[in-house]
This record gives structure tokens, sequence and C-alpha cells, in this order.
């Protein structure tokens, strides 16, 4: 039984503070777009507190999410990994609040298969 299954919904994709990107990730996305690395950053991305973030719009949904995800097969590491971030591997109630907000995560999931399919994400992400 799958934990998670990504309906691309969108509702991840909605949150002030916008999602990091390193500068691999940048490099895949600009060549995605088809555009240079210095226009993604001018015309998509904000940079605070020493790294680049991808740009929300003022209701705090990602530049890039319209009907789905605009940049789906290049997105960067924490949208990848979604859901399975240290809060909710570490917190059951975080695990939870997701399990109802989200429909990508299967609700007849127990909290240990989550488990086990995140630690097996997370151990596929490492390079």
């Amino acid at each position: 039984m799958k934990a998670f299954d990504c309906k691309m919904c969108g509702q991840c994709c909605k949150g002030e503070g916008g999602v990091f990107v390193e500068p691999g990730e940048m490099l895949r996305i600009a060549r995605f777009l088809r555009i240079t690395p210095r226009d993604l950053e001018r015309d998509y991305c904000d940079f605070r507190n020493g790294r680049m973030y991808i740009r929300t719009g003022e209701d705090g949904t990602c530049c890039f999410y319209r009907n789905g995800c605009g940049i789906h097969p290049v997105k960067p590491a924490p949208c990848r990994l979604w859901p399975f971030f240290p809060a909710m591997m570490k917190d059951r109630e975080n695990w939870e609040v997701a399990k109802q907000n989200c429909p990508g995560v299967n609700a007849s999931c127990t909290y240990e298969e989550f488990l086990l399919e995140g630690r097996a994400v997370l151990e596929s992400e490492v390079p």
C-alpha cells in the first residue's frame, strides 16, 4: 500500500515563504523552461536569508503552479520530498494534519507504513 501518491492538487504549493532552490536545481529548472538561470532568478525567484527561493504570488501560491505544477519533472527537493519532511517523520500529529489536508496522503495507511515509505524516499534523495 502506497502512503503517498501526488494528485497535483496544489495544496502543498501554497504557503508563505516559498521553496528554496539549490544552484543545481536552478540550472535544471532554467533548462526545462528554456531560459537562462539569470532569467529564472530575475523573473521567478527571490534571494532571502542567504538562499534563493521560488517566488509566490500574493495568495502564497508558488508562481509555477497553474492547474498543476509547471516544473513537476524538475521540481526542487522540498517539493519532491513532500510529505516526507522531518516534522512529519517525527510527529504523528503533523502527519494526521497532512492526511486531512492532502488528497495524496493515503488515509488508510498507518503511520508506520508512512514512515517506511518516507525513509525509502529520503534514502533515494541522498546523492
